[in-house]
């Protein structure tokens, strides 16, 4: 029975130990940063009214802040063409805020996916509409705070007129396919605090286990 006792204690420590250690991670901030401003080039393609959909042109600005390593906010402009072969080509723009989360932001390597709504306006804002999008890929942080991305978004307008027909039951869609480079700056302050809060924490387990020592 204290056997039994003696190494639940254990697992209890251990545990504690895990969640600490977790808490006071500082690998992100090291390979990336609170701060991002991203440049990324691709293609376009849209789903909509006619046949024979091409691909076409895509670039793409943005700047995100992390909340959390975990979880960012992304803003960012979207400069792209959508065509048809030989029946339409028009370019257009999307003003977009997602929501974005990395899977492993301790990792060099880290899949992230993100969802969002967001504005999409044909060139001169001759054509207007709200939208949906959501997408995801893969991050490689190639150098410290440079990392270079490989992603895709499926976008959802609120709108069936984004190829200049109305036609069928459903809203006109589009894809996006990138690749780009995460520019990351900033953290230090929290870097800073959680190894300030890590040694506090260190410093107190010490003390603890001096004091229950001599008793």
């Amino acid at each position: 029975m204290l056997t039994q006792e003696k190494t639940q204690e254990e697992i209890s420590e251990e545990t504690s130990e895990v969640k600490i250690k977790n808490a006071y991670r500082t690998e992100f901030y090291d390979l990336r940063g609170a701060n991002v401003f991203d440049v990324a080039f691709g293609t376009s393609v849209i789903n909509g009214d006619f046949v024979d959909p091409m691909f076409e042109i895509y670039s793409h600005l943005g700047y995100k802040r992390h909340i959390t390593p975990y979880l960012g906010i992304d803003i960012g402009y979207h400069k792209f063409n959508l065509a048809y072969i030989d029946v339409y080509n028009e370019g257009f723009m999307s003003f977009d805020l997602n929501l974005e989360v990395i899977v492993l932001p301790h990792s060099k390597f880290s899949p992230f996916i993100f969802a969002g709504a967001g504005l999409n306006a044909s060139n001169h804002f001759k054509q207007t509409a709200n939208k949906f999008q959501g997408g995801g890929g893969i991050e490689y942080i190639a150098s410290e705070k440079i990392g270079v991305k490989l992603y895709t978004d499926y976008n959802y307008v609120l709108s069936d007129e984004l190829d200049g027909l109305e036609a069928g039951n459903s809203d006109d869609t589009y894809f996006r396919l990138a690749l780009g480079v995460n520019f990351y700056f900033g953290g230090s302050k929290m870097k800073s605090k959680k190894v300030e809060a890590q040694a506090t924490v260190i410093d107190s387990n010490l003390l603890n286990d001096e004091y229950y020592g001599k008793k």
